[in-house]
């Protein structure tokens, strides 16, 4: 069994709109929207889990009669202290149906890319292992600075890796990971696969996908909303 867990619990303060990201829309449809009805047509998704507050659980609900064609949500999970905890409250809820030896798909709401590709090179890549995440190689040369101001170390370029969503993770060990942070340590964590790598899970990496970007600021927005317009008269022709 695989459960995608949708993070849609965020704010989106960088944004500087009046909400969050993942509900503004593009195109008369939420940003979240695109991946729920990315994840809900693929075939190795058996379920979606998704993490919003409870003023956006009936816009959510909205996508959701739309978008999840195949009916494959299965409940909302609250929204924790950070991202994180977010996932860790999500995880508790899946396992509520779902085995620990079974997999979770942690994704972005913000994310509206997702293509099945990427879906299914993660969950046959999971296969054999505790989890897989997508990453993308460092571009630019890396420097480390201990204040911020001055060079204090370099970084060779060939080992550093950018991570991505989705990743996946074996259930149970990765909520052991989690648990095990709770209740202080959790809040420093920044990345999904952070409580794996600490927790010593075996973790391996695929290439990432440079079109499935996370909406972070306006130009991230503009930049989806022309993708968006460029495929709909794509579709047209």
């Amino acid at each position: 069994m695989a459960v995608a867990l949708i993070l849609s619990g965020g704010t989106g303060t960088r944004l500087g709109m009046d909400i969050p990201k993942q509900y503004i829309e593009v195109y008369d449809r939420p940003v979240i929207s695109y991946c729920i009805e990315q994840l809900s047509c693929h075939g190795m998704i058996d379920g979606i889990q998704i993490v919003a507050a409870l003023q956006w659980r009936e816009t959510v609900w909205e996508s959701l009669k739309k978008y999840d064609r195949n009916e494959k949500f299965r409940g909302f999970s609250t929204p924790g202290e950070n991202r994180q905890f977010s996932i860790y409250n999500g995880l508790a809820d899946i396992r509520g149906y779902a085995d620990d030896s079974d997999v979770v798909l942690v994704h972005d709401a913000a994310r509206p890319l997702l293509s099945a590709q990427m879906i299914t090179d993660c969950l046959e890549a999971v296969q054999g292992h505790d989890g897989a995440v997508p990453v993308l190689p460092m571009k630019d040369t890396v420097y480390q600075s201990a204040d911020g101001k001055k060079i204090s170390a370099l970084v060779k370029r060939s080992e550093i890796y950018a991570g991505q969503a989705p990743e996946a993770f074996r259930i149970g060990a990765y909520h052991e990971a989690n648990r095990r942070l709770c209740p202080d340590k959790i809040l420093t964590i920044n990345g999904s696969t952070e409580p794996a790598v600490m927790a010593g899970m075996d973790m391996v990496m695929i290439p990432g996908d440079e079109g499935n970007f996370k909406i972070t600021t306006k130009e991230d927005l503009e930049r989806f909303r022309d993708i968006i317009k460029t495929n709909r008269r794509t579709l047209r022709k």
